[in-house]
């Protein structure tokens, strides 16, 4: 600086407008030494015992002014509040400081959603009286020999053979699913068309064509005619089985895996990859549900036969079970190693079990709340299981390794291998157990029929 010269502006620690810091006394709230405005550092030298910023006024002054040091000191350490305003933040912590208001800490649901849960256990409860009427009645029936029929259901599951087998579409097959009745079989495939084929002959009655990506499943209402699939385009769709579009259900945010209607047939389930599974209302068209609580893709989806209980697995290794009734979850099951694909209740209203890409299949006992049996069933990783129908006498298994097995829903022991010449993509159950649906990369359905089922059927025609 030349002589007689003021000094210039900006220089030296100096303010812009040639202004030079305003230093404060000690004795002034707040000083560090450090900031020329007299504030300290969020968290530093500037909190009282409470972890809160010293206000600027007294506590007898404006009262929103005392809060804004707060709402400064939380955005700074939070940057996910830097979008609420001092207004509404400032409501947030007199609420939160205030004893006698209790701010809720979770999401109202819709009418729909309170509705659907009335109904879900309504029905339930009904079910499952009519289950445990029906088991006592077994165990105090003195000529009820539980352990013969059993006997003779896994005798007669022995016989399965290949029945029919027919070419199901150009490119691989993604999942199958019997009408209630049995009389028909709904196939998906990765070339966006899901088929509907008439049994037994397999002759088709008619295509779903409407997703704009490859099929993941499809499955048939357990109450209606109805019919369900599941899309890499993100949808679900509901169908008539002449191929009329009823509605499109959008909503998650990546590719869906599968699909499952509820007993009642008026809910869907399905599970993304966007770690959610999600319960929709048929007639309202709503969406009730959107669940999280796995840390990755959801991949299968089944409910309870009472209707009170979903069970959801996915690609982080872990079964989950939620209670329909109140929106909770209710039980989580460890014990996989690698991502969980395929998940199944049991009829007696216990039993869960699950396969998945560690090549093995547990059992769990939710009585229990533990696995009561691990299976080493496959070579390769397990793509689907479904427990027989009406008394769990037995499961079947799909893996990669393209084989199909049915297991005693009994001891858990093998009981009959089904071969294919691909990956097994998916399994299903028709009613009672008299017939098994396959479905696999070979492009081919097959079905499996028990001779001796046959015989009793035509015992009972005649």
């Amino acid at each position: 600086m030349k002589l007689g010269q003021g000094p210039k502006p900006g220089r030296n620690g100096k303010n812009p407008d040639g202004m030079g810091k305003t230093r404060m006394e000690k004795s002034e709230p707040g000083w560090n030494g450090k900031n020329p405005d007299g504030m300290g550092k969020p968290g530093r030298n500037c909190l009282n015992p409470d972890g809160l910023l010293k206000p600027r006024n007294g506590p007898d002054q404006n009262p929103d002014r005392n809060f804004y040091p707060v709402i400064t000191c939380y955005n700074i350490q939070n940057s996910s509040m830097a979008a609420i305003g001092k207004k509404s933040y400032t409501n947030l912590v007199r609420t939160n400081r205030n004893e006698d208001h209790e701010y809720p800490f979770y999401t109202e649901g819709s009418m729909d959603s309170l509705k659907a849960r009335y109904e879900t256990a309504k029905d339930s409860v009904m079910k499952a009286a009519i289950r445990l009427n029906k088991a006592r009645i077994k165990r105090d029936d003195p000529n009820n020999d539980e352990d013969s029929k059993i006997n003779h259901t896994l005798e007669n599951a022995k016989t399965f053979s290949l029945d029919r087998s027919e070419i199901g579409d150009s490119r691989s097959l993604s999942g199958c699913s019997f009408s209630s009745d049995g009389n028909f079989l709904t196939t998906s495939s990765i070339t966006v068309v899901a088929k509907i084929w008439n049994l037994p002959n397999i002759n088709l009655v008619s295509s779903l064509a409407g997703h704009t990506q490859r099929l993941t499943d499809v499955k048939f209402s357990p109450i209606t005619n109805h019919i369900a699939t599941a899309s890499a385009d993100c949808t679900s769709k509901l169908w008539k089985p002449n191929g009329t579009l009823l509605h499109t259900f959008t909503g998650h945010l990546d590719r869906l895996s599968r699909v499952s209607f509820h007993p009642i047939g008026r809910y869907i389930g399905t599970t993304s990859y966007d770690k959610t599974w999600r319960l929709w209302d048929i007639e309202s068209r709503s969406e009730l549900l959107v669940q999280e609580g796995h840390s990755s893709g959801v991949y299968g989806i089944d409910f309870h036969h009472d209707g009170s209980l979903a069970a959801s697995c996915g690609l982080d290794g872990i079964a989950r079970l939620w209670d329909l009734r109140t929106g909770r979850g209710v039980l989580e099951l460890e014990g996989h190693v690698k991502a969980v694909f395929g998940v199944s209740f049991s009829p007696n209203g216990y039993h869960l079990a699950t396969g998945g890409e560690d090549n093995s299949c547990r059992v769990w006992d939710l009585r229990k709340k533990r696995s009561v049996c691990v299976i080493p069933a496959h070579t390769k990783l397990i793509s689907g299981i479904r427990f027989e129908g009406e008394e769990g006498c037995f499961f079947v298994t799909g893996s990669y390794d393209g084989t199909g097995r049915v297991w005693s829903g009994r001891d858990f022991k093998l009981v009959k291998v089904l071969n294919h010449e691909g990956r097994v993509t998916c399994v299903d159950v028709v009613g009672g157990g008299e017939s098994i649906a396959t479905v696999s990369h070979d492009r081919t359905i097959k079905i499996w029929s028990c001779k001796n089922g046959e015989k009793e059927k035509a015992m009972d025609l005649d």
